[in-house]
């Protein structure tokens, strides 16, 4: 039986996720506009750039310069994403950051020494002194990312109870410092999922932390992104990370050089929700001018299908 939400909520990651990814810088100028044209879609949060290396990722180098750039609305939030402590004090001393602390979990040793320079074990013992970080400069704990929750390129499927063990840690660690169990995202970092398998695991996670809210990161590198959401739907989940026009994709999967590999498409899914009768909260005209609007900047033709096809005409009743 299918447990629809009534109401879900879309977080947009298209203006990092997908130009951190891109192998030439676009200008400020482009990317501001851009942001501010999803923030006029009823998008309640959207994720501006990252804090991290310049040398590691040159279209990231202006980040700041790109959150002053823009004219905020008091409606949204606008956030940063940051990998180390260096990272997470240029996000605090930038003004127009809107912080939200966020822990990152992984599964597979291989993946977390290359996006993180550490083992597993390693990486969830310094779980608790960012959690400790974010408490002392007065950051909610929002989010708790487990990543390669269905699979991994390197080290292949990933087995249920080493996302479990990582929940667990997290119950844990809640209630040493006292705080609320933040949202809970599941996340198919390199494309892995399948509808049965995002079921089951969201089935697992839910049992053992009843009153957990869960949220899902879901790429679509092998075209089932789609069938991803529906299965999530249906077990009540109504939060999604997702990228305008499909733009994003992890460097670390095989088809990363692939145009094709980017998340799960912010307006494609709005749209498919809404016919479903489930709520965004979501105007799908002004995404999918924002959506023209990411594919004049690239250049190039991006993935979203409403953006190309459009909306159906429906039939006078």
């Amino acid at each position: 039986m299918s447990d629809y939400p009534k109401v879900v909520e879309f977080h947009e990651e298209g203006p990092r996720e997908g130009f951190q990814i891109e192998k030439r810088s676009y200008p400020l100028e482009q990317r501001a506009r851009f942001v501010e044209a999803l923030a006029d879609t009823g998008l309640k949060q959207i994720q501006v750039g990252s804090f991290v290396s310049p040398k590691a990722v040159p279209t990231m180098a202006d980040t700041p310069e790109l959150f002053d750039m823009i004219r905020r609305r008091d409606d949204v939030r606008y956030t940063g994403l940051w990998l180390n402590e260096k990272g997470f004090q240029r996000a605090l001393q930038t003004p127009g950051c809107d912080m939200e602390g966020k822990l990152i979990f992984y599964t597979t040793d291989t993946f977390c020494k290359m996006n993180n320079n550490c083992t597993v074990a390693e990486n969830r013992d310094a779980q608790g002194k960012w959690a400790q970080l974010y408490l002392d400069n007065d950051v909610p704990l929002d989010k708790a990312y487990i990543l390669t929750a269905f699979g991994c390129n390197f080290e292949g499927d990933v087995p249920q109870d080493r996302v479990l063990d990582n929940v667990r840690y997290l119950v844990d660690l809640c209630a040493d410092l006292n705080v609320p169990m933040p949202a809970i995202y599941l996340a198919d970092t390199v494309g892995w999922g399948n509808p049965e398998a995002i079921r089951r695991m969201i089935g697992a996670v839910r049992e053992l932390v009843p009153d957990a809210r869960i949220g899902t990161h879901l790429h679509d590198t092998r075209g089932v992104g789609a069938g991803n959401v529906l299965a999530a739907l249906q077990m009540g989940v109504s939060l999604f990370d997702s990228s305008v026009a499909g733009l994003g994709g992890c460097p670390f999967s095989k088809a990363s050089d692939v145009q094709g590999a980017g998340n799960i498409c912010t307006e494609d899914m709005a749209f498919m929700c809404e016919e479903m009768g489930i709520d965004t909260g979501l105007d799908l005209e002004a995404l999918l001018a924002a959506a023209a609007m990411a594919e004049e900047i690239i250049g190039r033709p991006l993935t979203g299908k409403l953006m190309h096809y459009g909306m159906p005409a429906r039939r006078a009743a």
